[in-house]
């Protein structure tokens, strides 16, 4: 009772409209204040787990592929040393390399193996010096050379019988250096006195495919080898740039990790391949999780800030409303406990306070009556009136009826006819037919293959008028495909025409030819091909031209519209799809458009 008889006295001293501040500030603000912070803590703590349990799927995901790999790849070679017709070939010898080379190519029980999608080479050394250099797809037997005598995977191999796993560098046909993930296994030769080594490259490409379908930043290492996989081409082949204490080989960690001096969110997670005492070190980090989460935050602030301002303009509106009241009513009081009885002020609201001024006038007339003996009569009560102005913005756009500009332009068609001008009727019949393809398929999901081609049709029909001779076409179709059984997304292929014609064909007067070729690929594909025989592009812009398309350059136009057609595409049919450029300077340019065949079918 003390408290609050103290919180009374220091309340009552003020005046009212301050007061009312104290009210709002104890009462609104504080506690809003209070409850905010709760939330956006608890809301931060959320968002962290969150992207946390997203990380450790991902890197669970990536360690589950690559346990699948390793297995796989161990007993691949268990099979390959095992093989009697292989340790045969190998410990054989041969008078010339020609007749070695006879033998191994008739070898082919190591097909299945070879044509795995996720080995890119089998190599086995051997010191049998008569076998020489044998290469068949993707198997490479060869005699041991000084080269990689002197490998210290060579060297570990023939001290031990157990297999491993190293990142070992190759070099792709422009010259550049690649890590890739290697297995390493000695072949017992038991009839010999020769020895042997495999070894089994894993595939950069088949790793890209199963790992990297996220934006999440994954890298892959094998110990303390430079990283053979990393969804950040710029760190391929280098040393991890996050710290692990290799020395006590199994790691598991998630939660902060220091990347170039930032903390991002993370997991770092160990997988020893089957049959080896080696750890491979998956990294799995999120990039965009803390500036996500601060996004949001700041939202979240910015909410409770703009709330409680919105609240505070109301408080301080109400206060200065209700004090203004109070004060023109202590004025009126003021003046007839003084005897002026002349009050002609207006006193807003209809409350308490409005009662009270009116019981003050009526006290007033009473006086008033009093002193005069009778007023003629009696003071009318002042009526408030509030009128509230309500404003309605009605947004009023004409549309245009599509089949009304199909009809007038019909309409234009029949006069040029009329008058006898059947080029301006021939013209304005191919805008009609153009137009009118347009207006119907406007939101659509999807048309008949034959719908798009008669509307390109139009479209070169339009184009040849325009610009004669220097704008010819041919449109092919395989004659295995029925146009109208084959669905694709409407309006694919006219920015590419348009294209082909505005800067494939800038700068010929004649004889310019786009060429449009629809045909199947192994029942899978459906393959549309659109060509120019124009100038074609230097190797520097075309490589300009995919990366725009890739990144949505903004500054060309071109690309803009490409790079629209390259994401209807993925977006329709999966990141598989997409749209391929090939062009060289005096040869035209080529646009590869390869689309799921099953999904275009119409059932």
């Amino acid at each position: 009772m003390q408290v609050n008889e103290k919180i009374i006295r220091v309340i009552g001293k003020s005046k009212v409209q301050r007061q009312l501040y104290y009210i709002y500030l104890a009462v609104l603000s504080i506690p809003v204040f209070l409850i905010g912070i709760f939330l956006i803590i608890n809301t931060r703590k959320l968002l962290l787990e969150h992207y946390q349990t997203q990380i450790r799927s991902d890197n669970l995901r990536v360690r589950s592929i690559m346990y699948d790999i390793t297995a796989k790849i161990y007993d691949y070679s268990n099979e390959i040393i095992s093989e009697e017709s292989l340790i045969k070939l190998i410990t054989d010898k041969f008078a010339t390399e020609s007749e070695a080379h006879l033998s191994f190519q008739g070898y082919s029980k190591l097909n299945n193996i070879l044509n795995n999608a996720a080995i890119s080479l089998i190599s086995i050394y051997t010191t049998n010096q008569t076998i020489g250099t044998q290469n068949t797809t993707n198997l490479n037997i060869s005699s041991v050379d000084d080269h990689i005598s002197g490998e210290d995977w060579y060297q570990k191999a023939l001290s031990q019988y157990s297999s491993f796993w190293i990142s070992s560098s190759s070099y792709d046909s422009g010259g550049n250096e690649n890590y890739e993930l290697t297995f390493v296994r000695k072949i017992p030769l038991i009839s010999s006195a020769d020895t042997a080594v495999l070894s089994i490259k894993v595939s950069s490409y088949y790793l890209k495919n199963r790992i990297q379908n996220t934006n999440l930043f994954i890298t892959t290492t094998i110990n303390d080898d430079p990283i053979f996989f990393s969804t950040e081409k710029s760190l391929q082949n280098t040393i991890l740039p996050v710290y692990i204490d290799y020395r006590k080989g199994y790691c598991n960690y998630s939660g902060d990790i220091n990347y170039s001096g930032n903390d991002v969110i993370g997991e770092i997670s160990t997988l020893q391949p089957y049959g080896t005492d080696d750890y491979l070190y998956i990294t799995t980090l999120d990039f965009e999780a803390y500036p996500a989460i601060e996004d949001i935050i700041k939202f979240c602030i910015g909410i409770i800030l703009l709330s409680t301002l919105v609240s505070a303009c109301i408080i301080f509106i109400y206060t200065k409303y209700f004090s203004s009241r109070v004060y023109a009513l202590r004025q009126a009081m003021s003046m007839a406990s003084h005897g002026e009885y002349g009050i002609n002020q207006s006193f807003n609201g209809n409350d308490e306070l409005s009662e009270t001024f009116t019981d003050l006038n009526i006290m007033i007339q009473n006086i008033k009556e009093k002193d005069a003996l009778m007023f003629e009569e009696q003071m009318k009560k002042q009526k408030l009136k509030n009128e509230q102005q309500k404003i309605e913005f009605k947004m009023l756009a004409s549309q245009i009826n599509p089949h009304f500009l199909y009809n007038t332009l019909e309409t234009i068609r029949m006069q040029a006819l009329t008058a006898g001008n059947k080029d301006v009727a021939t013209s304005i019949k191919l805008l009609g037919k153009s137009m009118h393809y347009v207006l119907e398929n406007t939101g659509t999901a999807s048309t008949t293959l034959k719908n798009e081609l008669d509307y390109i049709h139009t479209y070169l029909t339009i184009q040849k008028l325009r610009f004669n001779d220097r704008v010819n076409y041919t449109l092919k179709a395989a004659g295995n495909i029925d146009l109208s059984n084959y669905h694709i997304l409407p309006l694919l292929l006219q920015p590419i025409v348009e294209n082909a014609i505005l800067h494939g064909l800038e700068g010929i007067e004649e004889n310019g030819q786009i060429t449009i070729e629809v045909e199947t690929v192994s029942n899978e594909y459906l393959k549309i091909l659109i060509s120019d025989n124009g100038a074609g592009m230097s190797l520097d812009e075309l490589e300009a031209l995919r990366q725009a398309i890739g990144h949505n350059n903004m500054s060309s136009a071109t690309s803009i519209g490409l790079y629209n057609i390259n994401q209807r595409i993925k977006l329709c049919y999966g990141s598989d799809y997409s749209m391929q450029i090939e062009s060289s300077p005096g040869e035209g340019t080529k646009v590869l458009l390869l689309l799921p065949l099953n999904e275009t079918l119409e059932e």
